[in-house]
């Protein structure tokens, strides 16, 4: 029990108004938000309603002034370990690096043992695009038209601007999504089929220039984002803070923790982690933005990103 003497109450009572500010000061900063997106305002994602669908159109913009290509590629895992805790980082094998988790992948895939493969794919890397973009048309939000963003695609939209510069049949004509006056439109629809966002119906308009005013033109063209800054080594934890963290996911070093509640794990689309493997796509315009894959490659085609979960994911 602890001893209260009256002589020391005036104080007691001062230094327990002084706690009860602290305390409430530190409620403040536990209930308002602790992860800070150092993107977000600058990304762009397209709405879609109860049953899954979407639609808007976009314009995808050349490469920001003093860069060298219109898109970066970037390599991420997002997993739940036996912990329940979830593994979502970017892959330190975007910058041609060794990373914990494809190394850890690479021996399960290459023991031989189908359960060894099918423990890689549920961990297995994810790909993912980012280029600046001009949103022409969103219904959802009309506020963001004329807006230049950031956005984040998956292998399914890059294949499709891929198409557009490498035509199969005769009758098509090659153009480059990227140029403000000779690119096209893109018309982004959204299905849910299957239970899972499907983007085949999207398909790029006629070619023609975003605008007739070169004032406007300017405008849009110093608007975009820099695409370096995310692929800045300077932005990815370290290989040890990244094998630590996968450590604590596998409970591999004894680490437990309590798991996401149900609420958080419906949001969270996993329906590519686990799909089977897709070759890898290159971009035959422009191979020198193509970084060296492993030998063993586990691509997803869903651009949904994981952002919802980036808190619980580092905490």
């Amino acid at each position: 029990a602890y001893e209260i003497h009256s002589s020391d109450w005036s104080s007691d009572v001062c230094s327990s108004d002084r706690s009860l500010s602290k305390l409430n000061s530190q409620l403040e900063k536990i209930q308002s938000k602790s992860y800070s997106d150092p993107n977000e305002g600058k990304m762009w994602k397209p709405t879609r309603d109860k049953a899954g669908n979407g639609f808007a159109v976009i314009r995808f913009l050349p490469a920001p002034v003093g860069e060298d290509y219109p898109f970066v590629r970037i390599w991420d895992h997002g997993f739940q370990g036996p912990t329940g805790l979830w593994y979502i980082e970017n892959s330190l094998t975007t910058l041609d690096r060794d990373d914990p988790v494809s190394e850890y992948n690479s021996k399960l895939w290459n023991s031989g043992i189908e359960e060894d493969k099918a423990e890689a794919r549920k961990m297995k890397r994810r790909l993912k695009y980012v280029s600046n973009i001009l949103v022409v048309s969103d219904p959802s939000n009309p506020q963001n038209e004329g807006k230049v963003f950031l956005y984040q695609y998956g292998a399914k939209i890059f294949g499709k601007l891929q198409e557009l510069m490498n035509p199969q049949f005769d009758d098509e004509t090659a153009a480059d999504p990227f140029n403000m006056w000779e690119g096209a439109n893109f018309r982004l629809k959204i299905q849910k089929v299957a239970g899972y966002p499907n983007y085949d119906k999207s398909t790029f308009d006629t070619p023609s220039a975003i605008s007739d005013d070169d004032s406007e033109l300017e405008r849009i063209f110093n608007e975009e984002h820099s695409l370096k800054e995310l692929i800045d080594p300077k932005n990815f934890k370290s290989y040890d803070e990244l094998k630590a963290k996968f450590y604590r996911v596998l409970a591999a070093d004894g680490f437990t923790s309590s798991t996401p509640t149900a609420e958080d794990a419906d949001d969270l689309d996993m329906s590519n982690f686990g799909a089977k493997d897709a070759p890898e796509p290159t971009l035959n315009v422009m191979p020198e933005a193509q970084s060296a894959a492993p030998s063993m490659s586990m691509n997803d085609d869903d651009d949904d990103d994981l952002s919802i979960f980036k808190e619980l994911a580092n905490g």
